[in-house]
């Protein structure tokens, strides 16, 4: 009888759970005695049977849960999700607009190679012949006047000086420019990482929903069995427990992906409360990862391109001129100088003529500036020595990164394959441990032992292609080539 029974609960369960954490299981064996149907057991089942969407606290009450399935989520793809936070993200908005800063001031240092022209209005109400006695006048004796005129200054000179000025704004600015490509980069490299986290969460949620739903099922089983008294309560105890892990499975993705979907948000400045459903590339399969001995070719490329290490060596650069610029401030600068008005208005016999005109050179030599001049030049050839010094160590940290990134896309892509035959390999352990417990052949610590490598093989599954995906995209901003 006790074996008949077994046979009953098996025809009324149907086939075992053939779909578990996104893998397709085969068919458990039905056993090849005739079938028979126990539809009171089926019935009795029900009502005790856990939920597999519902997740209640610890007084009973359901919560809201984490992700509500009708709320509209908008979907993205990666090569869209990289266009909106070019466009949108304010880091990189704010680094072209300090290279464009950047260009004012190399602007605004040659300007000193180009004519100076001012001009001038002046009228003074004055004790006429009385002499000055204090104060920043320059006439000597005072007149009540009116005149207007204007003068010309031209630099003739400097041996150099402002011409290395305007190489170091020059220098600046392209390195500005090679940052602003480094903020690029940064910012796809952080959406890159987003998005496939969104879609790896997304998919755990996947594998999270199918482990509740397997569970429940066995739960709904084994609480049959157990009001039958073919099962004992240690059983159902055992099959509630993997339940209740499950569905912490579950909150837990549901989790991941509301925090990545925020997270995705931040980087492409939209609202945090949006929501993102993350979308697959439609694109060929990506390619085989770069072999070992590739490495250093991979470096050297990315010697070349890195924008950040580009900006550093720059800078060094530009520094170098700028000690050379203060080093020339010892010699003179020689300039040409022109002036000219008119004295419309003025006491007879005074201003004679009514109009003035002069012209001039002038030289002007610093004799002692208290050590400023080479203290600013030392100051310039010490940054020079620091920048110099960053650049060396993000040299070798570069090639560090490239040769770590490759040993990563070699094992995530090699991660790929073992990871699917441990997963096809846990379907068949499970679909076995299933139909070994229904027969009687097997205890429950079995089946859970069999439902959880089954879960941990999917969640490899899925942990494997993005890391790999991720791992691509990675040695492409080592290498510093990641581009949309």
């Amino acid at each position: 009888m006790r074996q008949l029974f077994f046979l009953f609960l098996l025809a009324a369960s149907g086939p075992a759970l053939a779909q578990v954490n996104g893998a397709n299981l085969p068919a458990a064996p039905r056993p090849a005695s005739g079938i028979f149907v126990l539809s009171a057991l089926s019935q009795e089942a029900g009502p005790q049977a856990s939920s597999s969407s519902s997740v209640s606290s610890g007084s009973g009450v359901p919560q809201k849960p984490l992700l509500d399935s009708g709320s509209p989520a908008t979907p993205i793809t990666r090569s869209d999700a990289e266009g909106i936070a070019l466009k949108n993200n304010p880091r990189i908005t704010a680094n072209q607009l300090l290279a464009l800063a950047a260009g004012q001031v190399t602007r605004q240092t040659r300007s000193a190679e180009l004519p100076q022209v001012y001009g001038s209005i002046t009228a003074s109400e004055a004790e006429d012949g009385s002499r000055v006695g204090s104060g920043a006048l320059t006439d000597s004796r005072l007149y009540s006047h009116a005149g207007t005129g204007g003068g010309l200054t031209q630099l003739i000179t400097d041996f150099g000086h402002t011409r290395d000025l305007v190489a170091t704004n020059k220098l600046q600015q392209k390195a500005q420019d090679k940052t602003v490509i480094a903020t690029e980069q940064d910012v796809l490299m952080a959406t890159d990482a987003a998005f496939y986290r969104l879609l790896n969460a997304q998919s755990l949620l996947d594998v999270a929903k199918a482990t509740v739903a397997a569970r429940s099922d066995v739960q709904k089983l084994t609480s049959a069995l157990t009001r039958s008294a073919l099962k004992s309560d240690l059983d159902l105890n055992i099959a509630s427990a993997d339940l209740s892990q499950s569905q912490l499975l579950q909150l837990d993705t549901e989790n991941a992906v509301a925090s990545a979907s925020a997270a995705l948000a931040a980087l492409l400045a939209a609202a945090p409360d949006t929501v993102y459903q993350a979308v697959e590339d439609s694109n060929a399969a990506p390619p085989p990862p770069p072999g070992t001995d590739s490495s250093a070719a991979l470096n050297a490329d990315a010697q070349m391109q890195r924008p950040d290490l580009q900006a550093l060596r720059l800078n060094a650069q530009a520094y170098q001129k700028y000690a050379r610029a203060q080093q020339l401030q010892h010699l003179p600068t020689i300039s040409a100088l022109a002036v000219g008005g008119i004295t419309p208005a003025a006491p007879d016999g005074v201003f004679v003529p009514h109009w003035y005109a002069a012209g001039g050179v002038n030289l002007s030599l610093p004799l002692f500036t208290g050590f400023r001049i080479d203290a600013q030049a030392e100051e310039a050839r010490l940054r020079q020595r620091a920048t110099e010094k960053q650049a060396q160590e993000l040299s070798d940290t570069i090639a560090r990164d490239v040769r770590i990134g490759v040993l990563n896309a070699q094992t995530a892509f090699r991660r790929i394959g073992v990871a699917d035959q441990f997963r096809n390999q846990t379907a068949q352990a499970f679909a076995l441990a299933q139909t070994r417990y229904k027969l009687g052949l097997s205890s429950i610590v079995e089946l859970s032992q069999a439902q959880l490598q089954s879960t941990q093989a999917a969640v490899a599954a899925v942990n494997a292609r993005y890391d790999y995906l991720l791992a691509l995209r990675s040695l492409d901003y080592a290498r510093g080539q990641l581009a949309p």
